[in-house]
């Protein structure tokens, strides 16, 4: 295993800031936000895509720190109904040919997620099997949106030398869980696969260990983020829960440091269970925990995957 981290992690820090930090760390490889959700903080995607020789001296930046990418980041909601939506399927374009350009072969982003019929304005996830409504909106969505976008974007990918798509399984997203990552690799083929985030199954209720196992190969990136859920309040409001990411005093559930909502005991059997699953690759940190300053929450993350893992050097 190699130990990665998503750059928006230290996203207040300037590139070279960025940098250092994260070599200091003892990381490895680097998954860089390109727009969409990110701000990205480190990198300028227009700049990248039309100049070679800032290409050149971006990659020589990773390389001098011993420094290499692990992926491109483009998650936003492509598929969404309003003028977000345009912006979002631009940037993940962008993000595709910015990777052709630099040799990288995933990139991470979500899948996206439509209106419920033609004409909708905001965004609908389905969650139930009832009332009936709630299966038409399902039809609509993927065959007439999902299934068609994917399948371009599959095609673009693969002119540009991207091999991987890798695709949060994420709440209020069309694909969120292993049921529906495998009914989109079903329709659109293998290039699609899983960027595996286990703090999001914790929350959805689902066992990040039994979901490993069933996705198997097509596991093709992993953040390394982890979730505390706050018995209390989840016993009383249950894990679907809108209260301001903020107010931790009130949710059900909140994104933390690695080892802060699961022991490394945990972390370990992950790393064994991805290991029989026939992946070996990079574990990428992602810093959202809002109690921890995030320098000090990538150290702790390193220190915890580095033994979790038995990584040396």
């Amino acid at each position: 295993m190699k130990i990665g981290l998503v750059t928006d992690s230290l996203g207040h820090l300037s590139l070279n800031e960025m940098l250092s930090s994260a070599q200091a760390a003892g990381i490895t490889m680097l998954e860089f936000g390109c727009g969409n959700w990110s701000s990205a903080p480190h990198l300028d995607i227009d700049a990248l895509l039309h100049d070679p020789l800032a290409r050149a001296r971006f990659l020589s930046a990773l390389q001098a720190r011993g420094l290499a990418l692990s992926a491109l980041n483009c998650s936003g909601n492509p598929l969404h109904p309003g003028d977000s939506g345009v912006q979002h399927r631009l940037v993940t374009s962008k993000t595709i040919r910015l990777a052709g350009l630099l040799g990288v072969k995933r990139v991470v982003m979500m899948s996206g997620l439509p209106g419920g019929a033609p004409g909708d304005t905001t965004a609908n996830w389905i969650t139930t099997a009832w009332p009936p409504e709630t299966a038409r909106a399902l039809a609509y969505q993927w065959d007439g949106v999902i299934l068609p976008y994917w399948s371009s974007l599959v095609t673009e990918a693969a002119a540009e030398g991207v091999e991987k798509l890798c695709l949060e399984l994420h709440g209020h997203q069309a694909v969120y869980n292993v049921a529906t990552l495998q009914r989109l690799r079903a329709g659109v083929g293998p290039v699609v696969g899983a960027n595996f985030d286990p703090s999001h199954l914790f929350w959805m209720g689902a066992d990040p260990l039994a979901a490993v196992r069933a996705l198997g190969d097509a596991i093709y990136h992993v953040h390394a983020k982890d979730t505390r859920i706050d018995a209390a309040n989840a016993g009383v409001n249950s894990a679907i829960d809108t209260t301001p990411m903020h107010d931790l005093a009130r949710r059900s559930w909140g994104y933390v440091t690695l080892g802060f909502g699961h022991g490394e005991s945990w972390w370990r059997e992950f790393c064994i269970a991805l290991r029989l699953a026939g992946y070996d690759d990079v574990l990428s940190i992602e810093h959202e925990d809002l109690l921890l300053p995030p320098e000090d929450g990538v150290r702790r993350s390193v220190a915890l995957l580095r033994s979790a893992a038995n990584i040396t050097g």
